[in-house]
């Protein structure tokens, strides 16, 4: 029974790196690490159609901020509406009822 091997990503990305940069060829680097041609390729392809996704992280990590910023707002508005609510309630608890004498 065949092993698979298994690879990083970290791997795979200066592998891919290293045939982007031109220092070698692709057989060359194929040759050096025992890869089959095909998956270099497959990885090259991964490679360069995520490579915009490393960009939008910072996009969407300062949007999550914004988001958890705006509910803190919130639930501080909230917290004091309702500590206010609560001294009105008990101040209206205290005062003499109409009926009562």
């Amino acid at each position: 029974m065949v092993k698979r091997r298994k690879f990083t990503p970290e791997f795979k990305a200066n592998v891919v790196l290293e045939v982007l940069s031109g220092t070698k060829s692709a057989a060359a680097i194929c040759r050096e690490y025992g890869l089959k041609p095909d998956l270099l390729s497959r990885w090259k392809t991964t490679f360069v159609e995520r490579a915009p996704l490393i960009f939008h992280g910072e996009e969407r990590i300062s949007q999550e901020q914004v988001r958890v910023a705006e509910l803190e707002r919130l639930v501080g508005q909230q917290a004091l509406e309702l500590g206010i609510l609560k001294r009105g309630s008990s101040i209206l608890a205290s005062l003499p009822r109409g009926n009562e004498r």
